[in-house]
């Protein structure tokens, strides 16, 4: 089943207003309610992908940001900068 990449466009600004209002409205450091609009992004945005892909042909110029490679990556540049201090030496 294919989205319509307006319908799926209209979802994410959306998601991305429930964000705003979830962020603003916060109840402490953890509130539910914004990691949940925070997924919500995720999903919309990941749907408007695949449907103006669908489409289109085309991609967005955005990437999701991911933690866990994140913090594969500054795993992999402190191996980086260790392997460079030990050939200085």
């Amino acid at each position: 089943m294919n989205l319509d990449p307006r319908v799926a466009l209209s979802a994410l600004t959306n998601a991305l207003e429930e964000h705003l209002s979830a962020a603003l409205n916060r109840r402490g450091e953890d509130d539910p309610s914004v990691e949940n609009a925070f997924y919500g992004i995720q999903d919309a945005f990941e749907a408007y992908e695949d449907a103006l892909f669908a489409a289109t042909g085309e991609v967005t110029p955005l990437d999701l940001y991911d933690e866990e490679a994140e913090d594969v990556d500054d795993v992999l540049d402190e191996d980086d900068d260790l392997e460079d201090e030990l050939a200085e030496d």
